[in-house]
């Protein structure tokens, strides 16, 4: 397998959004108040080149998000996005000499504008989502919730991701999504209520895909609930679950927003090993 990270633009948030900060409904209001913004934190797309055909885990941003809906304060006050039309997955990965049809399937960790905003360039591709989490994001309750459905391209028409009773080190469930066994989905709520990870087994190490489950590997160490979760204890269920696993074997992890990801993989830095090494590319490729 070979793993290809792809930076598809930037986006800033407040700092209150990446560590929450107080709790309950005051924790979810604070990134709507709060005047400090992040830097510029990247928007991965990651894709597995595997024998059973490219997985692409999230789509990332288009080039849409810097003209947001003014009418929802969160896309009012607290996203900014910079991206250009090439800077999307799709552009990037046919610069690497992956064709649309070549990406067999896509796997969203969750729906959020940043993670399903590339789709409309794999109109053959299958989409897997968590069930619950496609229940979250549609009509008008999903935009509520700070979710864009009539942003989806036309003919969306994404599969259930449903896991089994299948254990994966702490995580009582999951879903093998290839024939060898060697990608899995596994359950990391809290970013959402059914967000979801990859984890890639390469036989020496955990690559975990981890989306939002934490903002950075630093944030998920330390047990850092964001500030837009709706369950504060499933979250920090989640991130116990993350650092136990990572007690039982050599864990890299590589969420979205985590300057540093591209560079973890490219080095294959497990958790808690990261040193100051020379910059890599951003679209940084691994095999595993």
């Amino acid at each position: 397998m070979l793993i290809h990270a792809i930076k598809t633009g930037a986006v800033q948030i407040k700092t209150s959004q990446i560590v929450g900060r107080g709790h309950g409904f005051a924790r979810r209001l604070a990134p709507l108040f709060d005047e400090h913004w992040s830097d510029w934190l990247p928007v991965y797309a990651f894709a597995i080149e595997h024998r059973d055909g490219v997985i692409l885990v999230d789509s990332g941003s288009n080039a849409g998000l810097k003209r947001l809906p003014r009418w929802h304060p969160y896309f009012r006050l607290a996203v900014r996005f910079e991206i250009e039309r090439e800077q999307e997955v799709g552009p990037q990965l046919r610069a690497l000499g992956i064709a649309p049809r070549d990406v067999k399937t896509i796997i969203l960790t969750h729906m959020h504008v940043d993670h399903d905003g590339g789709l409309a360039d794999f109109k053959a591709s299958t989409v897997l989502v968590s069930p619950g989490e496609l229940k979250s994001a549609s009509g008008f309750a999903g935009e509520i919730r700070g979710y864009l459905p009539r942003r989806w391209p036309k003919g969306f028409d994404p599969q259930p991701l449903a896991l089994a009773d299948e254990p994966f080190g702490p995580f009582a469930k999951s879903r093998r999504v290839t024939a060898d066994g060697a990608v899995i989905a596994i359950p990391t709520p809290g970013h959402t209520r059914d967000h979801l990870s990859l984890a890639v087994d390469d036989g020496d190490s955990i690559l975990i895909l981890a989306g939002d489950a934490s903002y950075t590997e630093a944030g998920m160490t330390a047990g850092q609930v964001d500030g837009v979760t709706a369950d504060e204890t499933t979250a920090l269920t989640t991130l116990t679950k993350l650092r136990d696993l990572a007690t039982r074997r050599q864990t890299v992890y590589l969420p979205t927003h985590d300057p540093d990801s591209a560079l973890r993989l490219a080095r294959r830095r497990a958790i808690g090993k990261m040193e100051k090494v020379a910059p890599v590319d951003e679209n940084a490729a691994v095999s595993a």
